[in-house]
């Protein structure tokens, strides 16, 4: 990447993008931003009302310190060396040093994480990817220790859910297969409490992002995150039914699921033998392996249209996340099972060359990009703003028909590429958005979530501000609640005024579910500092009763 630009993948953009975005708002004082407000050409989008906030916040931190085009190349980097941290976590408690080494290799640097730097670019996936060996570890590890076990496990899974939430739907069913796994095992359901309070004080955790996300849906088009080509039913492994570049890009991403579903399936076999040794963590990483494998066929089909909101995770591939975990604690584990070490090693050095062939090929076939960043930078700096997110357009928005869309394959006939002003107005007789004739405007401020002017109006007319209508808005006239519609076709926010000089104040409120979300989650995190300080008074307790004896 230093030298060849960025892999810019199917979502490299759109990271990219909110990076910049949440970077300018924090520069206007916004600490944790709700509205995107240079999405949408400048209209704007509630994309971090339902984005989860642990890789925009990375990635403008980042950018805050870097160049842009340094940033994803280092977020990458850091997200790789904690994956590799994270998967040594895992397999040091059951395994040797040098096997818990070769596991940590192997996942951090697997070949569904090369597709994902170098195909998709999806950093959010990417990052939580990374805590999936310390989900099994302290899940596995409230099996045994019970209560103790609960704080690290809520802390994790509260984690996924905040660097992306397709992968916090497959942490939730992981978890909950490891909780039916557990009370096999033992033969109980206490073991399996402890699981359970961690995923329920987790979704505590992560209430100040989870409740709004799923509250405000009503609210915008959520629905297409998962329809035509981006659903389930498309994008099995060898899928044929799609978009031919989704095809393509399936069956590249095919090959990979069946190459590492192959080598688990034999290293589960090399070894069997130690099953009993390591028990839980053996049996639970092979159901783990098999439902995650099986879920990438069509076979699975009914259990993607009924179990609740598996169809989110719009990838069955994704399910990657969870084979590659088992794939290298396997594989680490089969390679040692012998005392032949120096076959071992050489079985990895083989390993290892294939994954680097596979990741050299990789990068030749990836769309190499060094225009990005500068690009948008200036598309925000002149005030044109990017391309917004289907899902995230609000109720009535065609983002195709917004003033400002560059592309001219969407766009109505008539429609202007030119960014609109921030206040225009709607031509009476024929509804249509022009510049200013009848009033005067003087902006007092224009940010992400305030907008405030002063309009002297003649006549009666009705003022198209560059916004898209959202219930979050909170539009007041000369200090009292107004009355606004909407542009068909693209939801704007209009705003009939009469003869006179008013002061406008827009701003984005506070709803109820936002301020519910934020007092679960401060609730939880006291629950969670309580039975912090409850272990710990037990463990002193202990102490110092092992030293009087």
């Amino acid at each position: 990447m230093p030298f060849r630009g960025d892999a810019s993948g199917h979502d490299f953009l759109f990271h990219l993008a909110s990076w910049m975005d949440v970077a300018g708002q924090w520069r206007e004082g916004i600490f944790y931003p709700r509205w995107a407000e240079w999405a949408n050409w400048g209209f704007g989008e509630p994309r971090f009302v339902f984005y989860p906030p642990a890789s925009w916040i990375s990635g403008a931190a980042l950018g805050s310190m870097l160049p842009w085009r340094m940033v994803p190349a280092t977020l990458i980097w850091l997200t790789l060396i904690a994956a590799g941290m994270a998967m040594w976590k895992l397999a040091r408690t059951w395994l040797a040093g040098p096997q818990a080494a070769v596991a940590a290799v192997l996942y951090a640097v697997n070949p569904y994480h090369l597709v994902i730097v170098y195909y998709r670019s999806d950093f959010a996936e990417l990052m939580a990817a990374a805590l999936f060996p310390l989900l099994v570890w302290a899940a596995l590890r409230a099996v045994q220790n019970g209560w103790r076990g609960v704080p690290a496990l809520a802390v994790v899974f509260a984690a996924i859910w905040l660097t992306n939430a397709p992968a916090g739907v497959i942490a939730t069913y992981s978890l909950a297969l490891i909780i039916v796994a557990a009370c096999i095992l033992r033969g109980s359901i206490r073991s399996a409490l402890a699981c359970a309070a961690g995923m329920i004080l987790g979704f505590g955790l992560a209430a100040f992002y989870i409740l709004p996300a799923a509250w405000e849906q009503r609210w915008v088009q959520i629905g297409l995150i998962a329809s035509d080509e981006l659903h389930p039913s498309q994008n099995f492994l060898f899928a044929h039914a799609n978009d031919p570049d989704f095809v393509a890009f399936n069956w590249k991403v095919s090959a990979v699921a069946i190459g590492l579903m192959c080598i688990t399936a034999v290293a589960v076999a090399l070894s069997a033998r130690r099953r009993r040794e390591l028990r839980e963590v053996w049996w639970i990483l092979v159901g783990l392996a098999a439902a995650s494998a099986l879920l990438m066929f069509p076979l699975t089909a009914v259990l993607w249209r009924s179990l609740p909101k598996l169809q989110f995770v719009q990838f069955p591939w994704r399910w990657l996340d969870v084979l590659d975990l088992a794939f290298a604690f396997f594989v680490a584990t089969a390679l040692f099972v012998r005392q032949r070490r120096g076959a071992s090693w050489l079985v990895f050095a083989i390993l290892v060359a294939g994954i680097g062939a596979s990741g050299v090929a990789m990068a030749r076939n990836a769309w190499w990009d060094t225009h990005g960043a500068p690009v948008l930078t200036d598309a925000i700096r002149s005030m044109q703003g990017y391309e917004g997110t289907d899902e995230y357009m609000p109720n009535g928005c065609d983002r195709s028909e917004l003033p400002g869309n560059p592309d001219p394959t969407t766009r109505a006939d008539g429609a202007s590429a030119t960014p609109a002003a921030p206040v225009e107005q709607v031509d009476s007789d024929s509804g249509a958005i022009v510049p200013l004739a009848d009033a005067r405007v003087d902006i007092e401020s224009w940010s992400a979530e305030r907008k405030a002017f002063a309009a002297r109006v003649s006549a009666p007319v009705t003022l198209a501000p560059r916004l898209l209508g959202y219930p979050a808005w909170r539009v007041r006239v000369d200090g009292k609640a107004a009355h606004v519609d909407s542009q068909p076709m693209t939801a704007q926010v209009l705003l009939p005024l009469p003869p006179g000089t008013h002061r406008v104040e827009i701003d984005f409120r506070r709803t109820w579910d936002r301020r519910a979300g934020g007092v679960v989650s401060a609730i939880a995190f006291l629950a969670l500092l309580a039975w912090e300080g409850v272990l710990w008074r037990r463990k002193t307790g202990s102490v110092m009763s092992a030293g009087d004896a």
